[in-house]
């Protein structure tokens, strides 16, 4: 909590000295209204209102920014309303005496293994053959609320990498990421020997995952780009996933792809899911293309084949996309299931900006297994968004489901932009 009222306070003190250039972000007012049914006979009408708000108040090379929202359901009265959720707080600092970079706050790290949210500090290091990244911080209480983890041995996240750029066009990158989850106590009923109920507080320790990392990538511009991932799990000592995907675009207006996996299940260590002895890695490779017509259309293809221990699955895709809309199927086959699914999307713009309709269709029709019964599910959406004036946008956007479970649902949705962007003169 020291460390966000830290940072509120170096806010209030950069805008009340005059020293900021420039304040910048967007409110966004967001109301959402559907119908549910809570038993064969009831059902109740919700009006959930989100408030969203994006600032970044920024002098030289530093910047604070933070992104909150608030939400509170404006027909019904919950325990949890209003509830506040702070997505980021945090300071920044660019390119500090032309060496590093930093972040010191509630921050957002982007992690195969551990993406989410940290309240911590994230170090980067740029020069012109290496980057050092490095980061340590507590793990984000639930609902993201405003709150430090109070158990930063047991509740945290870190991790560092190296990457070297030898010659042009070649990225070589070795790192280690660490996260910790402390969970959380909880109240359950048991039975003493004479089965009577009693209640105990159940305290878990921490689970965790602990992994090695290393990737090499090459480019060569306008012939072939590459991209090879490896994680190891050093907790289990073996190979976690590996992953490589490549593009070969010499053709005009042709680009072919490649893509391969190799995955285990990511199971936390000390986990309850350990004790069974069935889970298996699986394998996949997908072959696709790309190839741009002419300046209205283009066209994307793709085949993929997952294997597991004794079984496959394979999937299609194709589709078709235009300055006015796109179409796309997918079928799947195998082990993972049966569907085929079509989807359609439209939107275009009229009147300089002013009003942008679109519309989107969604069809399917699935089965668990050749055996299984067949479910169909369609997913209709139309709105418009109103632009006035380049700060100020306005959406309106209905929703209609029908499936298996929910028949003719019906929902709408509202949502208000405001942008903002002012410089200050510096004292």
């Amino acid at each position: 909590m020291k460390l966000i009222i830290t940072l509120l306070v170096l806010i209030a003190t950069i805008v009340d000295d005059g020293n900021a250039q420039n304040i910048n972000g967007r409110v966004t007012s967001s109301y959402y209204a559907f119908e549910r049914a809570e038993s064969e006979t009831i059902s109740n009408k919700y009006l959930r209102s989100y408030q969203n708000l994006l600032l970044n108040v920024n002098y030289n090379k530093f910047s604070l920014r933070t992104s909150l929202s608030l939400e509170n359901d404006l027909l019904k009265k919950f325990d949890s309303d209003p509830r506040l959720r702070f997505f980021s707080l945090y300071l920044e600092g660019r390119n500090i005496a032309d060496l590093f970079s930093f972040k010191l706050g509630r921050q957002t790290l982007f992690h195969s293994i551990a993406s989410g949210s940290f309240d911590g500090l994230m170090v980067n290091v740029n020069k012109e053959y290496f980057r050092v990244s490095g980061y340590f911080g507590g793990n984000v209480p639930a609902y993201n609320k405003l709150e430090l983890t109070d158990q930063f041995g047991k509740d945290f996240v870190a991790g560092a990498k190296l990457n070297v750029f030898p010659i042009s066009g070649l990225n070589l990158g070795l790192g280690y990421v660490q996260k910790d989850y402390k969970p959380e106590e909880y109240s359950a009923l048991r039975l003493d020997e004479d089965n009577n109920p009693y209640q105990v507080i159940v305290s878990r320790g921490s689970s965790q995952f602990k992994f090695l990392t290393a990737e090499a990538g090459y480019t060569m511009e306008k012939y072939f780009s590459s991209d090879l991932k490896f994680d190891y799990d050093v907790n289990y000592a073996r190979t976690h996933k590996v992953e490589f995907f490549g593009s070969y675009i010499q053709i005009e207006d042709l680009a072919v792809n490649f893509y391969y996996n190799f995955r285990e299940p990511l199971i936390r260590y000390n986990s309850y899911f350990t004790i069974f002895n069935n889970i298996e890695n699986t394998s996949e490779i997908e072959l696709g293309a790309d190839y741009k017509l002419n300046k209205y259309f283009s066209f994307s293809g793709r085949y993929g084949n997952v294997n597991y221990s004794n079984e496959n699955s394979q999937r299609i895709t194709f589709g078709v996309f235009s300055r006015f809309a796109s179409v796309s199927y997918r079928k799947n086959l195998g082990y993972a299931g049966e569907l085929d699914g079509l989807s359609l999307s439209s939107a275009y713009t009229f009147l300089d900006g002013l009003v942008t309709p679109s519309l989107a269709f969604n069809y399917s029709s699935y089965k668990v297994s050749s055996t299984s019964p067949k479910n169909d599910l369609m997913a209709v959406s139309a709105g418009f968004n109103v632009r006035p004036w380049r700060i100020l946008s306005l959406d309106l956007q209905g929703q209609y489901v029908n499936n298996r479970i929910y028949k003719n649902d019906y929902r709408l949705f509202f949502k208000v932009n405001y942008w903002f962007n002012t410089n200050l003169d510096v004292l």
